[in-house]
């Protein structure tokens, strides 16, 4: 696998950060609970989606008290429009009486605990820590599971794999805003059917579009 060199690596984040300085989740959320609920809710569905559900949703359940009190066949009906919205549903629920019962209702900020909730994988983890608790971790998507190695920004064939390359490949001080760049440039630009090479910021140094060399700005694709 050809991987960019730490130079590369620095200028890619380097025009990135230039381009979008303060990187955000396009999840919407009011606190720390109801963005951990929205991340559950954003698996194999895109945030879109999980924003119109949860607007109306988090204006009467932004605690996981006022969450358990809605129970199923409360929370339901404002999260149906969400693919698994039955699974989704049992594991906002199971995890809102955990957080009341061994957590004192607040959100843990390690990635053990996250994970013992109902629901909440690495990658759900990982975007807690992230976005709520600042930390310099990389939750790996399918978009960062695609766009990464095809880049040149890291190897591996599955999530642990990528995100291990990322954080060892990864300059210090881009690591906080890291994946919320790798995420939009593979949602937005290197998309997985028509890659907008020719918007792209970084055509000139992607290890996937070999024509860069010759003066072109065409893409393979995939």
């Amino acid at each position: 696998m050809d991987l960019l060199s730490q130079s590369e690596m620095k200028e890619v984040f380097s025009r990135w950060q230039k381009n979008n300085p303060e990187p955000v989740s396009e999840l919407e959320y009011v606190n720390p609970f109801t963005l951990l609920v929205a991340v559950v809710l954003s698996a194999q569905a895109t945030d879109k989606s999980v924003n119109k559900a949860t607007k109306a949703l988090f204006a009467v359940a932004d605690t996981p008290q006022k969450m358990l009190a809605l129970d199923m066949d409360g929370l339901v009906p404002y999260i149906k429009s969400i693919g698994l919205y039955q699974t989704k549903a049992r594991h906002v629920i199971e995890l809102s009486q955990k957080l009341i019962e061994q957590f004192d209702s607040l959100v843990p900020n390690t990635r053990e605990e996250l994970m013992t909730l109902p629901g909440v994988g690495r990658k759900t983890a990982n975007v807690v820590l992230n976005v709520i608790f600042h930390q310099p971790t990389i939750p790996v998507d399918t978009h960062l599971l695609r766009v990464c190695p095809k880049i040149g920004l890291a190897e591996g064939t599955t999530p642990e794999q990528v995100e291990a390359s990322l954080l060892k490949r990864v300059p210090q001080e881009f690591l906080y805003g890291a994946h919320h760049w790798i995420l939009l440039h593979g949602r937005y630009v290197c998309t997985a059917r028509s890659p907008k090479c020719q918007e792209c910021l970084i055509s000139d140094i992607c290890k996937k579009n070999e024509n860069h060399k010759n003066g072109e700005q065409k893409c393979e694709g995939k």
